[in-house]
């Protein structure tokens, strides 16, 4: 692994995101001890400094801590939904550890909003609405309308055309292996929300509580809009961070 991949991305960044996935996905269990950076610099070729920096993104998410002359370990999740999203392969990620509850299946249906913010000529977009859950609690409730050409080529999954249908899918990583050209980026705003009567039923919260609302507009290589999430999260069930850093040139 070079100093950045063959998408630009920083050796760091990528190795960062392996290993949280290794931990999210159980290959790493609560304490137990990862390989050293020695080791990890071995595995994927990159500089010790690499791995350093790659440690120290996933002790400031709480995802790992280290001990002075013992190594670096995976930290206890105690039920706590933790993560950090920084790529489109982090947002695929999520399959890793939660799962998809439909509440209401595919279908096509009018809404003006929907089709305008993806850039459609018609009205019409296609809806699924689902719970996505973590050790069996609710932490997000998402609409995704997607543009016709995504949604006919979900539209023989059963994972989201079936009530009740439970999986581990994320639409994205659904996407991304049937359309011509793959997904490439998001856009993202993120908002608060007051918790109406039909997300607290689904959420299992009061209505009138504090919602995190985040939008993400997905876009392929060729810059063509394919997906509109609307996601609403609770608070004390998910943790959004992000780093900035200051262009000292």
């Amino acid at each position: 692994m070079s100093s950045k991949d063959q998408n630009g991305e920083a050796a760091y960044k990528v190795l960062a995101r392996e290993l949280r996935q290794a931990i999210l996905g159980r290959r790493y269990v609560d304490g137990t001890r990862l390989p050293t950076e020695a080791e990890l610099a071995a595995e994927y070729q990159v500089s010790r400094q690499t791995v350093r920096r790659a440690f120290h993104d996933l002790v400031s998410e709480g995802m790992v801590y280290r001990v002075p002359g013992r190594g670096t370990f995976a930290a206890p999740r105690d039920g706590q939904y933790l993560r950090q999203f920084g790529s489109i392969e982090d947002l695929m990620g999520l399959s890793l550890d939660t799962q998809l509850e439909v509440l209401r299946p595919l279908r096509r249906k009018v809404d003006i909003d929907a089709a305008s913010r993806l850039r459609l000529d018609s009205d019409a977009v296609h809806t699924v609405v689902f719970l996505r859950t973590h050790n069996g609690e609710a932490f997000c409730h998402t609409t995704v309308h997607l543009h016709p050409a995504a949604a006919e080529a979900l539209g023989d999954v059963a994972e989201l055309t079936e009530r009740g249908a439970v999986s581990d899918v994320t639409i994205i990583g659904l996407l991304d292996t049937r359309l011509p050209s793959p997904i490439a980026e998001a856009e993202q705003s993120i908002t608060a929300a007051a918790a109406e009567k039909p997300l607290a039923n689904a959420l299992g919260c009061h209505a009138g509580d504090p919602l995190l609302r985040v939008d993400r507009i997905y876009l392929t290589t060729d810059q063509q809009p394919v997906e509109l999430a609307i996601n609403h999260f609770l608070p004390e069930q998910y943790s959004y961070r992000v780093k900035l850093r200051r262009n000292t040139r």
